[in-house]
């Protein structure tokens, strides 16, 4: 029987190569723009510059995790459905929280990260912690679609790189995020408009570039994790599939015909 869901084999297949699938025009207008003018409310009425590098290192308006009109944009637009694909037949824990990243317009100063993976040798968090997850799906709520505008940078393909990094040179603990030859690299910007979706590996090293744009670039992301991630997590780090059990094969495949 094939695997129910939005996604062909030729999807699959490119998310095993990738690391990351795209989908334009993903989220209807309903879903857009209630979560985008939330978003907009907030900035106006809460945001304090004070607080910018932990907004960046974190989350913006945390206060609206776990509003309905962030959360519908994962539960009701079919992006549920997708990841729910991905990871088929593995079981997914509850997605119950956004997480807000805004890059401030006209050439804001706002910290910038090298490319990384989250959760690992964060700075905000202790060295030895783990805060990672299986994939994470990001959606364009306001910005422009150009690559110096805030845009998200990925490196297809990187997922078996950081494997390989993870498994043979890394020890936890360790400030090094990537290796050198990653960590230095610019990766392929994301040139989307409102309303598109990424839906990337954990492991794809990325970066966030500065907006010198007229406009902020607001992005509201959904960490999906294996139900049984919180025992799967460091192994995970060297296997890039072991949480995806409907792509161990094809991913083998690819593998064995590189």
């Amino acid at each position: 029987m094939p695997i129910p869901g939005p996604l062909t084999m030729n999807d699959l297949h490119a998310f095993v190569a990738d690391g990351v699938l795209i989908r334009r025009g993903m989220i209807p207008d309903r879903l857009l723009q209630p979560a985008a003018q939330l978003v907009d409310a907030w900035m106006r009425e809460h945001y304090d510059p004070a607080r910018l590098t932990a907004y960046t290192n974190q989350t913006f308006a945390p206060d609206l995790a776990s509003h309905p009109d962030l959360l519908g944009l994962f539960h009701d637009s079919g992006l549920h459905e997708l990841v729910t694909q991905l990871l088929h037949p593995a079981p997914t824990a509850p997605v119950t929280t956004a997480q807000i990243q805004i890059r401030l317009p006209d050439g804001a100063e706002q910290p910038v990260k090298a490319m990384h993976v989250d959760g690992v040798s964060c700075p905000h968090l202790h060295p030895e912690d783990l805060n990672t997850f299986t994939l994470i799906a990001g959606v364009v709520l306001s910005g422009s679609a150009t690559g110096d505008a805030g845009a998200l940078h990925y490196l297809p393909g990187g997922h078996q790189r950081m494997a390989r990094y993870f498994a043979e040179e890394w020890t936890r603990g360790q400030a090094a995020q990537t290796p050198d030859d990653i960590a230095h690299q610019d990766g392929t910007a994301l040139t989307a408009r409102p309303g598109d979706v990424i839906v990337m590996h954990h492991l794809v090293p990325h970066r966030v570039g500065i907006n010198t744009s007229p406009v902020p670039r607001v992005m509201a992301y959904f960490r999906i994790r294996h139900a049984d991630h919180a025992r799967l997590a460091e192994a995970a780090l060297t296997d890039p599939w072991l949480e995806y059990p409907g792509l161990a094969g094809p991913a083998a495949e690819a593998h064995s015909g590189s």
